[in-house]
């Protein structure tokens, strides 16, 4: 289990966490009952037994509840090795292919799994700032924390 300390980790991880939990919601809440569901021939696979890199790359191509359901429900329980090897495919393949709360969510629960992992903080505060000012202050952070990380600061000190 990862713990997650200091205070400007707690910030971050309950901006994600509320980010995450809004979306879920919103994908919830799309799938009432009488909505009309995919034809099974439709695609080739059962999302919900495709890999993490399989529904990632059909993500793009074919955005649908199922599909986004199936990655959440994939990536949640993925190990960060997998997450990271799937987001290094993505990102070599088509930099923009995999939407935004996709890979977001990816490196979130990566970077929860590794948070001594500098090299993943380095490249998960790039993602963010790539995508807007929005995140940006929670990018510097993660750049710092690695950077502190690099340098072999203990970040518990002032």
């Amino acid at each position: 289990m990862v713990s997650i300390s200091g205070a400007h980790d707690w910030e971050w991880a309950s901006f994600w966490d509320v980010t995450i939990l809004g979306w879920l919601r919103a994908v919830l809440d799309r799938l009432p009952t009488g909505q009309p569901r995919e034809s099974p021939a439709a695609s080739p696979a059962a999302p919900e037994c495709m890999s993490l890199l399989e529904l990632a790359r059909l993500l793009p191509m074919r955005h649908s509840d199922r599909v986004a359901s199936a990655y959440v429900e994939v990536v949640t329980f993925a190990s960060a090795d997998e997450i990271v090897a799937m987001l290094k495919v993505m990102l070599e393949e088509d930099w923009m292919a995999l939407p935004v709360w996709a890979r977001n969510l990816a490196f979130r629960l990566a970077c929860l799994q590794r948070p001594e992992d500098g090299e993943l903080l380095h490249v998960a505060a790039s993602d963010l700032r790539a995508f807007g000012p929005d995140w940006n202050h929670i990018a510097e952070e993660l750049r710092h924390r690695a950077d502190s990380l690099a340098a072999g600061k203990d970040l518990a000190s002032p």
